[in-house]
């Protein structure tokens, strides 16, 4: 059974450590925005804020980041960005307890976090696929995407829970724990690991920051893929802070009642993130990149349509199972295609500039909801974001652009 495959001793630590990583980020889901919100009294253009600037300055701090991953031993690094999020993280319960929390505190911390939360995920992806076979790629990215979206499910109605029992940072210290614990994970892999040499040209010249850019772009199946889902990403998280405010101040949703409206839906990413090899088996890779590419575009507009009471709430947990079922499908193809279609001495600098373009993306449209929201209504801004991504499905890429030494589809279906 695909379910049931056994990825070797190595791979169960590396998933062991983000499991544990992802269930205290599923915790503290929304934690900064919250407590901006609930605490320092935000309003839509500094929580959009805090969800714009921080992934913008993060993203241009990583930028010369990626060489420096690229040509050292990726367990090391992993280790030192988990310890660099677990210290800037812990700082928000200390200066909370002191009184001392400010939205400036906020937005450094955020700023820490994406910065080091891309170096890690580079040097993440180098490491798995060097840990595993290239056939067992798709089966591991799914186990990751099964993994984040089960936390997402768990995590948020628990952090829900426990801040209105112990306070608005206890999903902080939980989620700053968890990185400590995900560096021990990663300590626990064995075998030697050899820095790569590098070929050819300096690692260290200024140019080479954007290699990673350079070989996505120079791929024309990775550059269609690459604009589409930085589209898609901005879009959609674009409506998290700006939805966040209409929940909690304009319609009086409880915190648990937020946390809920986003975890249960992420049930549904453990049906997609289960069926990607299925799936990509029975009708290939190309038809999954277009049909589930194009199904996650089209629901977000009915958020636009949120109502006070149990018709919101059940709104809300419609429009994000439909999204997050195809989400979790169409990731683990995407991120096990992006691995095959990468040297091994450009994973590192291409996985940066991936994220870094993603995070840039996001910033910008959050900014952009932000304000609109802020000059009309979160309503208006929700409706801009949900007529926008219908558009994206313009950008997937054609057969051609991805086609090549792909398996043939599975014809012995029922």
């Amino acid at each position: 059974m695909v379910g049931r495959r056994r990825l070797g001793r190595q791979f169960g630590w590396l998933w062991a450590a983000y499991a544990v990583s992802a269930y205290g980020s599923g915790l503290g889901f929304g934690a900064l925005p919250l407590i901006a919100v609930l605490v320092l009294h935000a309003g839509p253009a500094e929580v959009s804020a805090l969800s714009a600037v921080a992934p913008a300055v993060g993203a241009l701090i990583a930028v010369p980041l990626a060489p420096w991953v690229e040509f050292r031993r990726k367990r090391p690094v992993m280790i030192a960005m988990d310890l660099t999020r677990f210290a800037a993280t812990a700082t928000i319960p200390v200066a909370y307890a002191f009184g001392r929390l400010g939205f400036v505190q906020l937005l450094v911390v955020s700023i820490v976090v994406a910065a080091a939360k891309i170096a890690f995920g580079a040097a993440g992806g180098a490491c798995l696929k060097a840990l595993v076979r290239p056939d067992d790629l798709l089966v591991a990215n799914a186990r990751f995407e099964s993994t984040n979206w089960s936390s997402l499910a768990v995590g948020p109605p628990l952090g829900g829970a426990a801040i209105g029992l112990f306070g608005p940072v206890t999903t902080v210290v939980a989620d700053a724990l968890s990185y400590l614990l995900s560096a021990l994970g990663i300590t626990a892999i064995r075998g030697r690991e050899e820095a790569p040499q590098p070929t050819g040209k300096s690692p260290v010249r200024l140019g080479a920051v954007f290699d990673g850019w350079r070989h996505i772009m120079g791929e024309p199946g990775l550059r269609a893929l690459y604009l589409n889902n930085m589209l898609v990403s901005g879009l959609i998280m674009a409506t998290e802070p700006v939805l966040a405010v209409l929940l909690l101040r304009q319609l009086d949703f409880a915190p648990w009642q937020y946390g809920l409206a986003f975890a249960a839906p992420c049930l549904g990413g453990l049906i997609g993130s289960r069926l990607a090899q299925r799936v990509v088996a029975r009708y290939g890779r190309h038809r999954v990149f277009r049909t589930v590419g194009t199904l996650r575009a089209i629901w977000l507009i009915g958020l636009a349509f949120v109502r006070p009471g149990v018709v919101g709430l059940v709104t809300v947990i419609a429009v994000e199972l439909a999204i997050i079922i195809n989400m979790s499908l169409y990731t683990p193809v995407l991120a096990t295609y992006r691995l095959e279609h990468t040297p091994s001495l450009l994973v590192a600098r291409t996985l940066s500039a991936w994220s870094i373009g993603q995070q840039a993306s996001i910033a910008v449209l959050t900014a952009l909801g932000g304000l609109l929201a802020d000059v009309t209504s979160p309503r208006t801004a929700l409706t801009a974001a949900g007529l926008l991504i219908l558009a994206t499905p313009f950008l997937l890429p054609r057969r051609d652009q991805t086609s090549q030494h792909e398996p043939e589809p599975s014809r012995s279906h029922a």
